[in-house]
């Protein structure tokens, strides 16, 4: 059976769509198999209410690990910030390719920067992670916005701000590039300002624990530094016990002392939707060399930020 197609799992979306197809051509490469998409609808692509009130993006990714189980695909591929923090015993996060741009990116009309939006400007965003930081943002420098929750693909989300109705949307800048749009961003926002979602810009492979072949020839694709990156991030995450949907924010970079690394840095941030009340630390140690250094590092500063309050801002669940 080994000459058969590869079935990879995908969302039906353009954006899950590209980034499955970049996966299955690079699969392709290395096993020389045939690898085939198959399109499966996730209840968080048909639903219309809010992802934050449907159980977080998590409801991305159920239809594709039942699908993985059921041995109907071989494999799946997501976008890691949609991963719950809980990794289920039955299948294995067998790579974690080399990490697009995580940052976030705005596309506003009239080719505006964030600094440069007029007072009253519209911001829309499907996150509360950032409403937090840009109306944490616009208090601190003077700015007079107004972040309005959405829904929908890229398409729809940019068709806002060409139609009028929003002077500006805030999508993930890897998104956009994977789709061959990042030309419409008018701003890319510092990380400085606004930390992406834990694993943003990064893609998940998964595929049956028991599948021992495949996870081994997927482990190809596996980017280390991305790896302990994300891990911590992640872990920083359900130490918090927050949800996809909470307003956190994080991210794990590598320092360098001219080219060679020697340490990791991880920032975490969540704060009130209205941007009143932020907690925002960052912690650096060395670069984690196992899977247990990156949870712990993860942890560590989990544990300083619900010391500072981070606990009592976790509830925030309002959109």
């Amino acid at each position: 059976m080994t000459d058969r197609p590869l079935r990879l799992g995908t969302r039906r979306s353009k954006l899950a769509m590209a980034q499955s197809g970049q996966v299955a051509q690079a699969v392709r490469q290395l096993t020389g198999r045939a690898v085939e998409l198959v399109e499966i609808t996730t209840y968080g692509d048909t639903s219309r209410e809010h992802l934050a009130q449907i159980g977080g993006t998590g409801v991305f990714v159920t239809a594709l690990r039942e699908a993985i189980l059921l041995g109907n695909v071989d494999f799946a591929v997501h976008s890691l910030k949609d991963l719950p923090t809980g990794q289920p015993d039955e299948l294995t996060l067998a790579a974690v390719p080399r990490r697009e741009d995580p940052r976030d990116a705005l596309v506003a009309r009239d080719g505006l920067t964030l600094d440069r939006l007029p007072h009253g400007s519209r911001v829309g965003t499907g996150s509360p992670r950032r409403m937090a930081q840009l109306n944490a943002y616009a208090r601190a420098h003077g700015l007079n916005i107004e972040t309005v929750p959405i829904r929908g693909n890229v398409d729809t989300r940019i068709g806002y701000v060409r139609s009028g109705q929003l002077d500006a949307v805030v999508l993930a800048a890897a998104g956009l590039s994977r789709i061959g749009r990042i030309i419409e961003v008018t701003d890319f926002l510092s990380v400085d300002f606004v930390l992406p979602a834990p694993g943003q810009g990064a893609l998940a492979i998964e595929c049956a624990a028991d599948n021992a072949d495949l996870a081994a020839v997927l482990a190809e694709l596996d980017d280390p530094y991305t790896r302990a990156a994300v891990t911590a991030e992640r872990s920083l995450l359900a130490a918090l016990e927050a949800g996809c949907s909470a307003p956190v924010g994080a991210l794990a970079d590598l320092l360098a002392d001219g080219q060679v690394v020697t340490e990791m840095r991880l920032r975490g941030v969540v704060g009130t939707t209205d941007g009143s009340t932020l907690v925002q630390l960052s912690t650096t140690g060395p670069v984690p060399t196992s899977h247990g250094d990156a949870i712990a590092l993860g942890r560590e500063l989990a544990s300083e930020m619900l010391a500072k309050g981070a606990a009592g801002l976790m509830g925030e669940r309002a959109l």
